[in-house]
């Protein structure tokens, strides 16, 4: 953006603000949004005037520094916007995950406490539900970005880098929704990081088609490259056909997938007809990926990298850069410049070269901390550095793989699920006596939750009016894909259900449904 286009930039006082508007001289910006039907494209100017009226109409719904401003609808141009208005206004952007039951939603929203909630035309049902804060519709928002331009512009507040500007939710390990909170300097932190990752280029095109409520689809592709100057082709959601179709046009050069977005595309009887245009290499991660699924791009002469982190990493962590994908299949990567590794035992001291331990990080774009973090075990950075449950070991060269996860989270189509989420919902079932939930693997979507049930005699309880009880309780993608009955669950000495003996047993089985 040049100083005609912008003339305002000196008085930003947001350090992410800034960021986008003193890019290098002659790079630009351009979001074009695709919606099945037509292409809506911003340049820099457009997308500036886009933030400074949505700053405006969100301070006249009363948004004030501090303030939480929720968002539910599928990928829009006006989030991103909103993210960059909610800085400017010292406020912080909450994307909330559009396939979560009300009931979990409205345990986010009582926790988070936003000021506001906009929300695009197809959750506008879900969106009513909620108790608590005030709901506007994205059309309505727009509607109002004209006379928010002509107003004068709200007061800010004196903020720094360390000013919050995103609250992410993600599932604990105990099953309650707790909020990474992530500071202006550590966006830009992981901005950089990314921009080392992708090492982005004068022609690169970004193709985000990923939900921008995971920091996944927000930060991995689609801000860095804002922040860079790399146009971005932003999709409402992932369908496979229109993916393909969008890579056929020449356009992106780039894109980030998960396991489960790679199975569609590759299962597809034209897969290996398709054109795929200028595509360079894709990211993926959220969970191990299968190696057949890799090789399947790999065999076009695509390199599949990959991205580890999570939530509360910002994500972009540890990197499988694209000139090393093909060589180095089924590897993590190395640590971006600004990260550290170390591989803990159970004792918490570093295991020796070679050895297994648990991954933790340490990084500029760390998470802050967790939103309301009183009465929840742990607090997820111990002396500044992330203890992340997943087991890892790292070859002579430093590079690192992971190996396992020492939680009993599961991963589903790129979707975390905690067990302990779905226990709790199933013991408040009348008739259930005693209940535990593992993953299995499962060739389409990696792992899927499987219950084991012990019914209390004559309860009557059948697979199908267990499922039928978790129904609108919790997300359809977190429902057991099968629900067995037995007489005991697995236990040790000490009373605790051996999960791992109890996933060997489920795996073999056919039980349930």
């Amino acid at each position: 953006m040049s100083p005609a286009t912008i003339p305002d930039r000196d008085r930003e006082v947001s350090p992410l603000v800034r960021a986008l508007l003193e890019r290098p001289s002659g790079s630009g910006l351009r979001l074009a949004w695709h919606a099945g039907v037509s292409t809506e494209v911003l340049d820099a100017a457009a997308f500036w005037q886009q933030v400074k009226g949505l700053t405006g109409a969100l301070a006249g719904q009363g948004l004030r520094a501090g303030d939480r401003l929720a968002w539910l609808g599928l990928n829009h141009p006006l989030q991103l916007a909103a993210l960059f208005a909610c800085a400017r206004l010292g406020a912080i952007f909450m994307p909330l995950n559009f396939r979560l039951a009300t009931a979990e939603l409205q345990q986010i929203v009582d926790d988070a406490m936003p000021t506001c909630l906009v929300h695009d035309e197809s959750h506008a049902v879900a969106a009513a539900a909620l108790r608590g804060p005030r709901c506007v519709q994205a059309t309505d928002l727009l509607l109002g970005l004209s006379a928010a331009r002509a107003s004068p512009a709200p007061d800010v507040p004196a903020m720094n880098g360390q000013t919050p500007v995103l609250l992410v939710y993600t599932s604990g390990t105990t099953g309650r929704p707790r909020g990474a909170v992530h500071t202006q300097d550590g966006l830009l932190a992981n901005a950089r990081a990314s921009e080392w990752a992708h090492g982005f280029r004068a022609d690169d095109v970004v193709l985000s088609a990923l939900p921008l409520f995971h920091v996944g689809g927000l930060c991995i592709q689609t801000l860095p490259a804002l922040l860079a100057g790399v146009p971005v082709i932003l999709h409402p959601r992932f369908e496979p056909q229109a993916w393909l179709d969008e890579v056929g046009t020449g356009g992106p050069t780039l894109s980030l997938l998960v396991p489960a977005t790679i199975r569609a595309l590759i299962e597809r009887p034209d897969w290996s007809a398709v054109p795929l245009g200028r595509l360079r290499g894709i990211m993926t991660g959220s969970s191990t990926v299968p190696l057949h699924y890799l090789q399947a791009f790999h065999q076009r002469h695509i390199p599949v990298g990959q991205v580890y982190g999570s939530t509360e990493t910002g994500p972009v962590s540890v990197v499988l850069k694209l000139a090393d994908a093909m060589a180095r299949e089924g590897d993590t990567g190395w640590p971006h410049p600004g990260a550290r590794v170390r591989l803990l035992d159970g004792d918490g001291h570093e295991v020796a070269a070679g050895q297994t331990g648990e991954v933790c990080l340490q990084a500029d774009n760390l998470m802050q901390g967790y939103w309301n973090p009183q009465g929840r075990s742990g607090d997820g950075l111990q002396d500044g550095w992330f203890h992340s449950g997943d087991l890892g070991c790292q070859s002579p060269d430093g590079c690192l793989r992971i190996v396992g996860r020492a939680k009993d989270m599961i991963i589903s189509g790129g979707e975390n699920i905690y067990p302990a989420e779905i226990e709790n919902r199933l013991l408040a079932l009348p008739g259930v006596i005693e209940c535990a939930v593992v993953g299995v693997p499962d060739p389409r979507w990696g792992e899927t939750p499987v219950a084991a049930v012990v019914a209390a005699p004559g309860s009557g309880l059948t697979a199908e009016s267990v499922l039928q009880h978790l129904q609108g309780c919790i997300a359809r993608f977190k429902l057991p894909r099968r629900v067995v009955f037995v007489q005991e669950l697995p236990k040790s000495a000490l009373g605790k259900v051996q999960k791992a003996r109890l996933q060997a047993e489920l795996a073999g089985t056919s039980g349930g449904i």
